[in-house]
C-alpha cells in the first residue's frame, strides 16, 4: 500500500486503496463513497446487555462523510470565498511545488509547467462547485485539495483532486 502526503506539511492525504486516476499527468482523482459511521460503538466478545442497559443514557455519535476525508483526517477549509482568493492561493502554492521538484525531480518541471495550467483552467471553471480540504495540520500553507460530486453510473460520487507533484508516495 501506498500512502500519499503533502510535500509541504507532510500530512496524510490518501492512499492508493480508493479507486484513482491520474488526469493530463498533474492531477489525482480519488473516488471517494459517502460513509455513516457509529462512534463508541463498542461491543465485548461475550456480552449481551438487555435492553434497558443498552437504553440507559446512551447516545450514539454518527459521523458521516466522504470516506477519503474521514479516514485521512482531512478538514474542510472555508478559505476560499471567491475564485479570486483560490488563485492567489494556488499561484503561491505552485511556487512552491515548482521549487521543490526543481530540487528533486528536475525532469518533471516541463511536465508540470505545461499540464497544471490546463488542468486548473478547467478546475477553476467549476470554482463554485467545489468544496476544499486541507490536511490534518490545517494548513494552507500546504496542498488543499477539492472535492465536486459527479454523476457516476447514476449515482452521486465525491472526486477529491490533488495535485501530483505536490505529493510524495510512501510505501507501507
Amino acid at each position: 500500500m501506498k500512502i500519499y502526503k503533502d510535500i509541504i506539511t507532510g500530512d496524510e492525504m490518501f492512499a492508493d486503496t480508493y479507486k484513482m486516476k491520474l488526469v493530463d499527468e498533474v492531477i489525482y482523482e480519488v473516488y471517494g463513497k459517502l460513509v455513516s459511521r457509529k462512534s463508541d460503538d463498542i461491543v465485548l466478545a461475550g456480552s449481551n446487555p438487555s435492553a434497558e442497559e443498552a437504553d440507559e443514557g446512551t447516545e450514539l455519535n454518527v459521523e458521516t462523510g466522504v470516506d477519503v476525508v474521514l479516514n485521512h483526517r482531512l478538514s474542510e477549509c472555508f478559505a476560499f470565498g471567491d475564485k479570486k482568493s483560490f488563485t492567489l492561493y494556488l499561484k503561491d502554492y505552485m511556487k512552491k511545488v515548482l521549487e521543490k521538484l526543481s530540487a528533486s525531480a528536475p525532469d518533471q518541471v516541463d511536465v508540470f509547467k505545461t499540464n497544471m495550467n490546463k488542468a486548473m483552467k478547467d478546475i477553476l471553471g467549476r470554482f463554485k462547485d467545489l468544496q476544499f480540504f486541507t490536511g490534518e495540520s490545517m494548513d494552507c500553507d500546504g496542498m488543499v485539495a477539492m472535492c465536486e460530486y459527479r454523476d457516476i453510473n447514476g449515482a452521486s460520487t465525491p472526486v477529491l483532486m490533488f495535485f501530483k507533484h505536490g505529493l510524495e508516495e510512501e510505501k507501507c
